[in-house]
This record gives C-alpha cells, sequence and structure tokens, in this order.
C-alpha cells in the first residue's frame, strides 16, 4: 500500500464512512488538531519524565485515537449496511475521564495551592505540557464549534476539557519534580 493516494490533490478527503469533504471543513479541522495534540503528547512521553507519567501518556495517546475516530465519523455513517457499528469497540467511557481525574487529584495532594495564574516555562518540559494543554483547548473548541452543526458525543468534548485540564496540572507537577521556577503571574496595580 502506498502512502500517497493522489485523491486529495484537489483539496477533498474521505472521512470514515466514505463521504468527501474539503480539507478545511471543520470536521477536518477538529480531527487533526487533535492528532497535533497526540503527537505533542508524543514528545511530552519522549522526555525524562517519571515512568508512571509515561504510561499515562500513552493511555491518552490512545484514547485520542479514538477521540479522532469519532469526530471523522459523521453521525449517518456510524451504523453500517449490515447494523454494525462502524468504531465497535471504540469510544470514550466514563472510566476514561475518571482516570484524568484520578491523575489530577493525586498530583495536585503534593502541590501547593495555586494563589496567582502560572506563566507558561520554567523547563522545556513544563513547556511542551503548556503547549499541549493549549492544542488540547483548541481541539476542544473545534469539536464544540462541530457540534453546533453536526452530531458529536458531548463524552468526546468531555474528554478534551478534562485532558486540558490534566495537562495544566501535570505542568505544575512537573515544574516541581523538576525544580524548575514556577513564575506567578501578577497584574499591574
Amino acid at each position: 500500500m502506498k502512502v500517497y493516494t493522489k485523491t486529495g490533490d484537489k483539496g477533498t478527503t474521505a472521512l470514515f464512512g466514505g463521504d468527501r469533504v474539503p480539507k478545511d471543513h471543520i470536521r477536518i479541522d477538529s480531527y487533526g488538531t487533535v492528532d497535533e495534540l497526540n503527537s505533542y503528547i508524543g514528545l511530552i512521553r519522549d522526555q525524562e519524565i517519571d515512568s508512571h507519567y509515561k504510561t499515562i501518556l500513552i493511555e491518552i495517546q490512545d484514547r485520542l485515537f479514538t477521540v479522532g475516530a469519532i469526530l471523522a465519523t459523521p453521525a449517518e455513517k456510524e451504523v453500517l449496511k449490515n447494523g454494525e457499528l462502524r468504531l465497535k469497540n471504540l469510544g470514550i467511557i466514563d472510566t476514561d475521564i475518571e482516570l484524568l481525574e484520578n491523575e489530577i487529584d493525586t498530583m495536585e495532594e503534593s502541590l501547593p495551592q495555586m494563589t496567582h495564574f502560572v506563566l507558561p516555562g520554567g523547563h522545556p518540559t513544563v513547556s511542551h505540557c503548556h503547549i499541549a494543554r493549549c492544542i488540547c483547548r483548541r481541539a476542544e473548541r473545534l469539536a464544540v464549534h462541530l457540534s453546533h452543526n453536526e452530531q458529536v458525543p458531548e463524552i468526546a468534548i468531555q474528554y478534551l476539557n478534562r485532558l486540558s485540564d490534566y495537562l495544566f496540572v501535570l505542568a505544575r507537577k512537573l515544574s516541581s519534580d523538576l525544580k524548575a521556577d514556577e513564575v506567578k503571574w501578577i497584574p499591574r496595580k
């Protein structure tokens, strides 16, 4: 199988189910941003961090492939002609969100309570987390935008929302673990 198909040379691409849409369609932008986020999380995973975080990040990457597949499937194409679900055995479930919440709670137990906004930076690994958090928020905004016109499972949007929270807390935890400077934003008076 060749990597190039030439089917997108005129600016269209296929969704799951075969429908072709312009490459700048909101659905493509949504799952493309999830793919960008997934790649950035791979960059975080490649850093010198605790193996537990790496394990959780691999789980997150797997879930993001699922979110991408969900966003790439129009509602009318979710069921195959034979009655089977197109994304059989794929989905985001409550325990996926609970995993993120549990990880957030565990990390926050060892962190000081926040009293100020935190400026991104302090260490390259921490900065990667903040960039991933921003990409995650963009993916969430795009999925919400898509949901205004097309069906998007609410749990996929919830997962992206919780993931951005996780990435923020992970940045704070890695700042602590790496003994990086956490610079607080102080507004002008």
